[in-house]
């Protein structure tokens, strides 16, 4: 018997590590636990501090190590990579398309919206522009991006969330001054004929206009807009137009993948944790705007006033706006065909 028991111990050492369960529902190991984090593009320095956060938090009160590891792109991209294999354990993108199609393709059940607070909205954000120092081009406002000594840097929307939600902004700001539809088109075919370049990213833009130098403006994310100025050191400036849009980057655990890892436990604690006070506070201060109303409210002054008009003023739902404008033959296609 004693034979069989130390044969059973040696069995369970060779196999790795030794598993149990704690109160908490937690499934505590000796060995690491590791996530992935499949992330849109401009999102690598929030990550790498709320990842460290919950990282310490979590071994602090679950007596479990984890490490999570990134993978970031373009949020269209990143979509269709977690669809073909890559094996993410949460996905942190861009739109609620994107998600969505992970969802489609059977990775992710339905319903995932309503799993976490705010349909799955631990922040919000918008679409700025960043103009080089001194603003030389008097760029004010949305009308001010089709004149013709104006070059605009913005992603591609058939592979960047940033790209779609800078397309969705300038569409919707005619719709939200009284314009109609083909007022709108006109706009943005206009204001296409000014973009000289579409990087497949949205970090890929910011390098073409920072770095390269490239463009009097870039239309980017809010927090993009402030990384880059401040990195600019001096060089760069943020303009808030009147209006622009709520740009909504929901987040999900892929329910297949940490099924088949043993990792959804851990999973669904780490996009909890983005709720929490703790880590409200690193969202702001990287200026996402914090879904926690105690929070916002402590950060209103990092803000600048802005008039936000949802995605629904442009179409109904997801489905409809990515078939009409994003969808092979839709009206991206149409207004940057070359000749």
């Amino acid at each position: 018997m004693t034979r069989k028991i130390i044969l059973g111990l040696l069995a369970l050492y060779l196999l790795g590590s030794t598993l149990w369960i704690l109160a908490s529902g937690v499934v505590r190991t000796t060995s690491e636990i590791q996530l992935l984090n499949v992330a849109c593009d401009p999102t690598r320095e929030l990550w790498k501090d709320i990842n460290e956060r919950f990282i310490r938090k979590f071994a602090e009160e679950k007596g479990q190590k984890v490490s999570i590891r990134q993978s970031h792109g373009g949020s269209g991209s990143q979509a269709r990579a977690v669809i073909d294999g890559l094996d993410a354990d949460v996905i942190t993108l861009a739109l609620w398309s994107d998600t969505d199609a992970v969802r489609k393709a059977g990775l992710i059940e339905p319903g995932w919206e309503d799993r976490l607070p705010n349909r799955s909205l631990p922040y919000v954000s918008t679409i700025v522009f960043v103009v080089r120092k001194g603003n030389p081009k008097g760029i004010k406002d949305w009308s001010d991006l089709t004149k013709s000594d104006i070059s605009v840097i913005t992603p591609n929307p058939k592979t960047s969330g940033n790209g779609k939600w800078s397309f969705l902004a300038a569409w919707g700001a005619i719709l939200k001054q009284g314009g109609t539809e083909n007022d709108a088109l006109d706009f943005v075919t206009r204001l296409y004929k000014n973009v000289p370049v579409l990087d497949a990213a949205a970090r890929g833009a910011t390098m073409t206009f920072a770095t390269k130098k490239i463009g009097d403006v870039h239309l980017t994310w809010e927090n993009e807009a402030y990384l880059e100025a401040q990195e600019a050191k001096g060089e760069l400036e943020i303009i808030y137009p009147k209006t622009s849009i709520l740009a909504e980057p929901h987040v999900a655990v892929v329910d297949a993948n940490v099924i088949r890892k043993k990792t959804k436990v851990v999973a669904e604690e780490y996009l909890k944790f983005l709720y929490t006070e703790e880590a409200q506070e690193v969202i702001a201060q990287h200026f996402y705007r914090p879904t926690n109303e105690k929070i916002w409210k402590r950060y209103t002054d990092r803000f600048p006033p802005i008039d936000l008009f949802p995605s629904t003023l442009i179409a109904p739902n997801w489905d409809a706006i990515q078939k009409k404008f994003f969808a092979e033959n839709g009206v991206f296609d149409g207004i940057y065909a070359r000749p």
